[in-house]
């Protein structure tokens, strides 16, 4: 088990403190983003069926919770692991102007995680997309929706603040943009995680473009998905990928923190041209693909944001078992408490 105890730590507030201050950030922070980005909230599946391509397959290699549907024949039934496509697919079933958009709470179960101090079992966050024109898919129209939803955090942190005056803000006026091969170069002998520590501890909050493509050294940044964000595609700043990872310093763990992977989403040039580099061209078979390659759904950006990550960052927590409740191992439960951090 890989996990971290702050030097004497102390937390900010109690068991009871942190149930209600874990309901105002997830309330305040949902209301504000649906405003900013003119989301309109649906109701998502926790499962979708095994075959039909609407599941995110994340890295490739996570294995999905899958059991059999027995009204259905024994057909296959997934746990999601995102909802990346299915929300692109929602778009085009509600007729969504462009503008405008959906966002829900994403529910799912990721039973090959490493738990450690942020990771577990359960993943919850909201899944958030948008319709676009093909003229808004580029680099500065991605950079102006992720200044929106940092102005959002900044706005959830502040409030935090207000009600809970024992925590202070501590995220930077202005999130900082910066490109995956920029880091390479920068930081050649550091690994992509240690790139994201240096930088993320450097300006507090960054936005690491282009994720999911291999770098000018052959490596990539990070997985991602061939068929839902675009990181193929030539951008304005003279490298290639129109997605990214919003990163923040954690104070207390001392480590930078992902709290939200988003992106302008394939179109159908970018589909074929990533279903080919990643060998996966029988995906357009799937009925997602089929649908995206008819022009049966809309240009759009979107993304996921994780709500007991934020919780934890705004509540200043040492452990994301503080503000979800989840599955642990009793020798981390025992550990835990050990060092002040006691599991919901």
């Amino acid at each position: 088990m890989k996990l971290f105890f702050p030097e004497n730590y102390k937390p900010k507030l109690d068991v009871k403190q942190t149930e209600k201050a874990i309901k105002f950030v997830k309330d305040f922070f949902q209301e504000n983003l649906s405003a900013e980005l003119r989301l309109r909230r649906v109701t998502a599946p926790l499962f979708v069926l095994k075959g039909t391509g609407i599941n995110d397959d994340l890295n490739g290699v996570e294995r999905p919770v899958t059991f059999a549907v027995k009204e259905m024949n024994d057909a296959k039934a997934e746990v999601v692991h995102s909802l990346a496509k299915w929300k692109r697919l929602m778009l085009a079933q509600y007729g969504i102007p462009v503008g405008y958009g959906i966002y829900t709470d994403m529910n799912a179960i990721r039973p090959d995680e490493e738990l450690t101090n942020i990771h577990s079992l359960y993943v919850d966050q909201w899944d958030w997309e948008k319709v676009l024109t093909g003229k808004q898919r580029n680099l500065e129209y991605l950079k102006k929706v992720v200044t929106q939803i940092y102005s959002v955090l900044l706005r959830t942190e502040f409030m935090v603040y207000e009600n809970y005056p024992a925590i202070k803000p501590l995220l930077p006026e202005e999130i900082h943009f910066v490109h995956a091969e920029e880091l390479a170069k920068r930081f050649p002998k550091l690994t992509p995680k240690e790139r994201e520590y240096a930088i993320t501890k450097e300006f507090g909050a960054v936005f690491i473009i282009g994720i999911g493509g291999a770098l000018a050294d052959g490596e990539k940044h990070d997985g991602r998905a061939p068929d839902y964000d675009d990181w193929s595609s030539e951008n304005s700043d003279g490298y290639k990928g129109l997605n990214g990872d919003i990163v923040i310093w954690n104070p207390v763990l001392q480590q930078s923190l992902e709290i939200s992977s988003m992106g302008i989403r394939v179109d159908k040039e970018s589909l074929v041209r990533q279903l080919d580099i990643c060998g996966l061209s029988d995906r357009k078979e799937l009925m997602f693909h089929k649908k995206l390659l008819k022009d049966e759904l809309p240009q759009s950006v979107g993304g996921g944001i994780g709500q007991s990550r934020l919780c934890m960052y705004l509540l200043r927590k040492a452990h994301i078992g503080e503000v979800q409740a989840s599955l642990w191992p009793e020798e981390m439960i025992q550990q835990c408490a050990e060092h002040n951090i006691y599991m919901v």
